[in-house]
């Protein structure tokens, strides 16, 4: 997830989930390290943690651009299938995903790219196992969509086998002031997919919206 601030020059601020509690306002120390205002991009999990952001700290945010992620929880089925990958991984052995779960995430064209996949596992490798339980274990329940004040620009991968057309369509239809964009020819891996075409649909968004350069 990242934010990118406000301004004829932004500065551009990247973070990671760590194992630690979710931010809130009885933590000035975040407030201090984050830009006074900026736009928020949250992908994949990251999207739930940046409208959680824009939620609790809206005067903030100026705007929001969430990309392959969605509005749903994850259903018992779906709660349990991630459980059951963490049971399968050995904390002293973990090196990432396995390269067939992180195959069948891409475009169908992209699955036999064996650069991409070992880039993708070595991503997981440097997060660490404690990182992936985390994730694996956030709440992604209760957060805002239909209160968010700000532009959003919901933007999803026509060929993504994790999150469908339809989470697409139902998130930017619960957030008011939003925006959906499609990129065809990506799966979920957005940003290591198609990097070009995402930075372009969100800088030509920004300009739309006022907010460019």
């Amino acid at each position: 997830m990242s934010s990118a601030g406000s301004g004829t020059t932004p500065p551009f601020v990247a973070f990671r989930l760590r194992p630690a509690p979710p931010p809130r306002r009885s933590r000035p120390g975040w407030r201090r390290r984050r830009p006074e205002r900026f736009i928020l991009i949250g992908f994949s999990l990251g999207g739930y943690i940046a409208r959680k952001v824009a939620e609790l700290f809206p005067e903030r945010v100026v705007a929001l651009v969430l990309i392959a992620t969605s509005l749903r929880v994850d259903s018992e089925e779906r709660a349990k299938a991630r459980q059951d990958v963490i049971a399968a991984l050995n904390p002293t052995t973990f090196r990432g995903l396995s390269r067939q779960s992180i195959a069948h995430s891409l475009h169908p064209d992209r699955r036999g790219d064996k650069e991409l996949v070992g880039r993708i596992r070595e991503m997981g490798n440097r997060l660490g196992y404690q990182a992936m339980v985390v994730q694996s274990n956030l709440d992604r329940g209760g957060i805002a969509a239909a209160t968010l004040t700000c532009p959003t620009l919901v933007i999803a991968a026509a060929n993504d086998p994790l999150r469908s057309a339809d989470e697409a369509q139902e998130l930017a239809a619960a957030i008011p002031h939003s925006t959906l964009k499609t990129i065809a020819h990506s799966g979920h891996m957005l940003p290591l997919e198609q990097p070009e075409m995402l930075a372009e649909t969100i800088s030509q968004w920004l300009d739309a919206v006022g907010l460019g350069r």
